[in-house]
């Protein structure tokens, strides 16, 4: 296990926001989710913070992280990367995966990589296709080989970074166990998306999901508009707590409803505020909740 994921497990099995974690340990937000996507390491004195808070040892807490830096953390991946010079609208459509993380940062490259532990022929049976058109670009993942969407989900995860200066607008087609979106900050993203869990981690603007599987949707922030497109589907989303916000309901047989640690509670929402969760569809619930929620 790497140092991110021993930190995200050690925050969650201590039922800690990242933002949380970020004030107990006098750093930014931002830093702590670096250190948990594996984009930076903390410093030493933050080391040995991070040890104190959870008790557990440096040794501990570090094994295995030098050889991780050394290598990929998987077996296999594939890495495609094009120059981008100026800010674009990306339309992405990725297929099937197990995991899917798409993330903003401070380059000048889009670059996409295909990730596995047990698909030794990744390389060749996974092509990406890059379009550069106008003020567009298009990537396409396309299966080769005989290679089965059913494959693709259960052995290949897929990592993307768009850089934060030329990002305009997001469309993202997938389908995986679970998505996370990073440190993004544009006009819109639209995910098309089968999925059951939806991460939204430091996002500014609005974000569509449109699924029609029940979803979990954890929020660190809310920072612009969320909106919530489903058919005969029941989700929750979770926002940090005295979060301020309108809830809107559109569509033909929608509901919100809204829970504090775990318990059904009033609508906490406010009215003509700048953020907003939308949910539309038809014959579709959604659960706003702050705090551990059920279980």
């Amino acid at each position: 296990m790497t140092f991110a994921e021993k930190l995200k497990s050690l925050r969650k099995q201590a039922s800690m926001s990242q933002e949380q974690l970020a004030e107990k340990l006098g750093v930014s937000r931002q830093a702590v989710t670096k250190w948990e996507t594996d984009t930076g390491i903390p410093d030493i004195e933050n080391i040995k913070s991070i040890s104190s808070l959870f008790d557990i040892s440096i040794d501990e807490l570090l094994s295995n992280e030098n050889a991780s830096q050394k290598k990929s953390d998987y077996l296999f991946e594939s890495v495609t990367e094009y120059d981008i010079d100026e800010p674009k609208r990306y339309d992405m459509k990725f297929g099937g995966a197990k995991r899917f993380v798409l993330c903003g940062y401070k380059g000048e490259k889009i670059r996409i990589r295909l990730v596995s532990d047990t698909l030794s022929t990744l390389q060749n049976d996974f092509k990406i296709k890059i379009d550069d058109i106008r003020k567009r670009i298009d990537v396409d993942v396309k299966r080769m080989n005989g290679v089965t969407e059913a494959t693709a989900k259960e052995a290949v995860s897929i990592f993307v970074q768009i850089p934060s200066p030329y990002i305009g607008q997001i469309e993202c087609a997938v389908n995986t166990e679970t998505v996370e979106i990073h440190s993004l900050e544009c006009d819109s993203i639209e995910l098309d998306v089968k999925t059951s869990h939806v991460t939204l981690d430091d996002i500014s603007g609005t974000v569509e999901i449109n699924c029609n599987l029940d979803m979990e949707v954890l929020c660190s922030s809310l920072n612009g508009e969320v909106d919530i497109n489903q058919i005969s589907a029941t989700s929750r989303i979770h926002i940090p707590e005295n979060t301020v916000f309108t809830a809107v309901t559109k569509g033909i047989g929608t509901s919100i409803s809204y829970e504090k640690d775990g318990q059904q509670t009033d609508r906490f929402d406010t009215s003509d505020s700048e953020n907003i969760i939308e949910l539309n569809g038809i014959k579709s619930e959604l659960v706003i909740y702050t705090g551990k929620g059920r279980g």
